[in-house]
Order: C-alpha cells, then structure tokens, then sequence
C-alpha cells in the first residue's frame, strides 16, 4: 500500500507538469487544430496515467479526475471554451480547475439566502449514515449481494458529496469564489430529467453539456428541426457517460467491460427522451403529481441499477472497502 501512495503521488506530480504544459504552451496557441494537436498527447497520457495505479480508491479518483473530467475540460480549451477558457491568471487556479472537480458559480440574491441550520442538519445526518455503513460491512456475509452493493453506491454519494462540500469550502478559502455543488439532494428528484440534469453528480453534467449535448443538437436541429432536436442529443449524452463509467470500471477492476453499464445508460437516455415528449404532448394540468413522478422516477433509477448497474460492482465493493480501510491506516500511520 505504500507503493501506492507514491505510485499515487508520482501521478499526479505528472498530471500537475502536463497541466504546465496546457498552461503556458497549448493555451497560448489560437484555437481548433493546431491547440487540439498540441494537447492530443496529453490525453493520450491521462488515459494512460490511471493504469500505474491498482488500488480502487486512488485509481478511481485519478481516473475520474484526470482521464474523464480534466480531458473533457482541455478538448473544450481548444475550442476556448468555459471552464478553463479564457486561461486564468494563476498557474495554481487554472491547474485546480482543470483537475478537479469544481466549477465556479456566479452569486445571486437568491442563492445568497441559504439555511445554515437546514444545511448542517443534512451534513450531520449523512455523517451518521456513512458511519452506519461502516459499521455495517462488518455483517456483510450474512448480507445479501445486492443489499451490500446498494450499501457500497449510497456509501460513494455520501462520502464524495461530503468530501466535495469540505473541498468547496476550501476552494472559497483560496480562490474567495464559490462552487457549485456536485450533488443537490437526488433523492428529491422529480422526474428523471430533474434527477439527471439537475441533481445528480453536477460536474459531470456541466461538462457533458458543451463537450457532447449542444454539439449533437446543434446537428439534429438541420437534421429533424428545433423542436426534436435535444431528443438524439440526450441519447448520445447518456452513452457516452456509460462508456466513460465503463473505462473507470476497467481501471478499477482490470477486467474487460461486459457493457451492462453502458446498456444501463443507454436504457436512461431513451427513458428521459420518452418523458420529455411526453412533457411536450401532455398539458400541465394533466401531468403526474411531482411526489408520484419522483417516487416513479427513483423506482426506475433503482430497479435498473439493480440489474444492470450494480452486478458491475460485485467484487469491486469487497476490495475498494479493504484497501480503503488499509490506506486510511496508513494514513493514520
């Protein structure tokens, strides 16, 4: 485990280099081939990068850090395009940026008006579950298989929303702006598309957006009009997001993708597209309750998962809590 933590740390002292490079070389250069050229190899190496590293939770996180969201945000700088573009000022600002998952976001009067005590009630209540949890694995033998993986996925939502709401505060400390949450309490979600586009791991949907969503409707707009347009831009969003699951998959687990993860997103894109013609056909007054909707929603987020989702993480859930507990008592010393 050791080795790891220095494979981990030899990693990222190589992302932080390549991520000079973007910054004073490819960010200098005007945008489309020639600034898409000069940064090919470093996405070739962030692809790369992850496969130095075995243990699930390093490799997990670089591989989401660096091969999904850090090249996304660079192919969007070619174009000198939002996060990353136009280049900070600051060397550290512009590697934080593009290597983390953060997005600035602008203040408004409304978004002024937060409930501490409202707040710090989740934050506590999600603490406690995650520390039932823990106490939990400890009977997982006499657990059944799919009751311990669906332990595992609530387990990874609230450890990466609280370690994300830590790395937020943070980011106000050092850069004196705020972040934009990566989660907004899914299990309030109201439909399927308030669930995906709205409350469910945010920074992956804002950078989906431009690399993927409005590139494939501004197509579909010549091809089938404004009107029908998002339809076959939703789909091609929800397959991609399953392929990069299964490339993190595949550094984690090192076995070959059987692509149930990406039929499960696949299967979401087309169930999203479904609602939102519906939405345009049904008036308002006609529409399900957003109680009923959002307990339909969340029923079919996690009956699908069950099958398709979750069987993917049989054997990753034993060995990522093993050497999650082992590198926290290394860290400990």
């Amino acid at each position: 485990m050791e080795n790891e933590l220095h494979n981990f740390i030899e990693v990222w002292i190589l992302a932080i280099i390549s991520l000079c490079y973007c910054y004073y070389i490819s960010s200098k250069l005007p945008k489309g081939i020639s600034k898409l050229i000069s940064l090919t190899p470093i996405f070739i190496f962030f692809l790369y990068l992850p496969l130095t590293i075995s243990t699930a939770p390093l490799v997990g996180i670089t591989a989401f850090f660096l091969s999904w969201l850090a090249n996304f945000k660079l192919l969007l700088l070619c174009f000198d395009q939002p996060p990353l573009s136009p280049p900070p000022s600051n060397l550290f600002h512009f590697i934080s940026l593009a290597s983390l998952p953060i997005k600035p976001k602008q203040k408004t009067p409304s978004q002024n008006r937060s409930k501490p005590p409202q707040r710090s009630i989740l934050f506590a209540i999600k603490v406690l579950i995650l520390a039932l949890l823990y106490h939990c694995y400890s009977y997982k033998q006499i657990l059944n298989k799919n009751v311990v993986l669906a332990m595992y996925c609530v387990h990874i939502y609230i450890e990466l929303e609280l370690i994300l709401a830590l790395a937020a505060t943070l980011a106000r400390a050092m850069f004196g702006f705020e972040i934009e949450p990566q989660f907004n309490e899914p299990y309030l979600a109201t439909s399927l598309q308030d669930f995906w586009g709205r409350r469910w791991n945010l920074m992956v949907t804002s950078i989906l957006r431009p690399t993927v969503y409005y590139p494939i409707r501004r197509i579909s707009t010549r091809l089938l009009g404004s009107r029908w347009a998002s339809l076959p831009a939703i789909v091609v969003v929800f397959v991609v997001s399953g392929l990069m699951h299964e490339l993190i998959f595949y550094y984690m687990t090192r076995v070959a993708p059987t692509w149930e993860v990406t039929w499960f997103f696949i299967l979401h894109g087309v169930a999203v597209v479904a609602e939102v013609v519906v939405k345009k056909g049904v008036p308002d007054k006609m529409r399900l309750h957003p109680v009923v909707s959002g307990a339909l929603a969340l029923g079919f987020v996690a009956v699908t998962a069950v099958w398709l989702f979750l069987p993917q993480l049989d054997g990753v859930d034993e060995k990522n809590i093993g050497e999650y507990s082992k590198l926290m008592d290394l860290i400990k010393g």
